[in-house]
């Protein structure tokens, strides 16, 4: 994705060489206006710090219009200030991770390896809100560059943008909030600031994939199937219902070639919903809501697998049943009994091969926990599946936000540093607490 495709949020989009339709003039987009030419240059890196979060009073939890010609930010209402937010004083520019139960995510400590690494002043603080409107008023800030957007704001945001990438736009969930020049009335940048979104989590969960497949593994595959085999043209499952789990079908549809697309989720109006949406959008074919054990075992077993759900045992009836439908899918093909498997074992113990025996599909598990798997990781890899960590999707999709926060290509940023420096957190958080509990990045 580069960020010189940015589009209206409800129309095409538009080239670097061309200038964008002037926005609605918005309070947001004036307060942005009054203080862009006044922000000073970027000054060289300090000491960044991030402060306490913030806890809420309110949500927003409306899904974006599709009728709306132009989901631009409407004045936000009054709200009582919160006793505690993050002090945006001690850093020269800052961005915000906005979202709920922030408390286990890595992401600002992803970026300040990067911006340490730049040479940046600047840090991303740490929003832990449900306040939609608290959230709008503090993106005027004339130092405020951006923000990353997570659980349960990512499809809620939607309506609130003035731009958002094609990509963003046909998923329906951003993850990622930038900026950039408004036109004025003769069609040059200085009208201000255009609040804009991107959906980064596509590309994490696409790289995570791509780049984290055994040598071997994904040479026997290309030999027999084609590139990246074990998932090509088969079907793959996706365990979620909100923006995670929309990006993860985008990717899973748009990148990766899978065949059908399984939803399953524990609220069966949520995932209704989710199914709707991508088909409406054009990426929705062959995707369906599983809803019963009964119906997945008439289903092929797929290739691949997303999960979009926090780490914990099953409490409710539709986390159990959710569970259930999850292990049945990630267990023998549709049609293959036990006395079938059986036989199918013993002719693979006759082969006497050194091949290393193939897995039965690959799992990526989005919620990371400081140990190495979640209790739905560690499922899967017992019953034969390759699971890959949530902390690599949080690599490859935090280091595309800084491509549109700095401006930077991926060739410029430090990656082999935010490898190190997330592979020794989770070390020392898995030593630490043995407990934590997961998050979404």
């Amino acid at each position: 994705m580069s960020t010189s495709a940015v589009a209206p949020a409800t129309s095409t989009a538009f080239q670097k060489s061309e200038a964008p339709a002037p926005a609605p003039a918005s309070p947001c987009h004036l307060a942005l206006s009054e203080s862009a030419s006044a922000a000073p240059s970027e000054p060289a890196s300090t000491t960044t710090t991030t402060t306490t979060t913030t806890s809420s009073s309110s949500s927003s939890s409306s899904s974006p219009s599709s009728s709306s010609s132009s989901p631009s930010l409407s004045p936000p209402p009054a709200q009582p200030s919160p006793s505690t937010l993050p002090d945006v004083t001690k850093v020269g520019k800052h961005a915000y991770l906005f979202g709920a139960d922030l408390g286990a995510s890595l992401s600002p400590h992803l970026h300040e390896v990067i911006y340490r690494a730049l040479g940046l002043d600047r840090a991303q603080l740490p929003l832990d809100s449900l306040d939609m409107p608290q959230y709008l008023r503090l993106v005027r800030h004339p130092r405020f560059y951006g923000s990353s957007v997570t659980m349960p704001h990512k499809v809620a945001v939607m309506q609130h943008l003035d731009w958002a990438t094609p990509e963003c736009a046909e998923v329906g969930a951003c993850n990622t909030i930038f900026l950039r020049d408004a036109p004025d009335a003769a069609g040059k940048g200085h009208g201000g600031k255009l609040l804009c979104g991107a959906n980064t989590d596509v590309s994490g969960i696409r790289d995570a994939f791509l780049r984290n497949l055994e040598e071997e593994e994904e040479e026997e595959e290309e030999e027999e199937e084609g590139e990246h085999g074990i998932w090509r043209g088969r079907a793959a499952m996706v365990v979620g219902g909100g923006g995670a789990a929309r990006s993860a079908v985008y990717a899973l549809r748009r990148h990766m070639g899978v065949g059908d697309v399984y939803v399953v989720n524990r609220d069966a109006a949520e995932a209704e919903a989710l199914v709707a949406e991508c088909r409406g959008k054009g990426f929705g074919e062959g995707v369906s809501y599983v809803g019963t054990v009964e119906q997945a075992r008439g289903l092929e077993r797929p290739g691949a697998a997303v999960a979009c759900v926090p780490d914990r045992a099953p409490r409710t009836e539709g986390e159990v049943r959710a569970r259930r439908i999850v292990e049945e899918l990630m267990g023998r093909p549709a049609g293959e009994g036990e006395e079938e498997e059986e036989e199918e074992e013993e002719e693979k113990q006759k082969t006497k091969t050194k091949k290393k025996k193939k897995k039965k599909g690959v799992m990526l598990e989005m919620c990371y926990n400081p140990t190495p798997y979640t209790e739905l990781g560690a499922l899967a890899e017992e019953m034969g599946w390759k699971v890959i960590l949530g902390t690599e999707a949080l690599i490859y999709q935090g280091l595309e936000q800084d491509v549109y926060w700095t401006g930077l290509s991926m060739e410029e940023l430090p990656v082999k540093e935010v490898h190190e420096a997330i592979a020794k957190k989770v070390a020392e958080r898995s030593r630490e607490h043995k407990e934590m509990k997961g998050f979404y990045f």
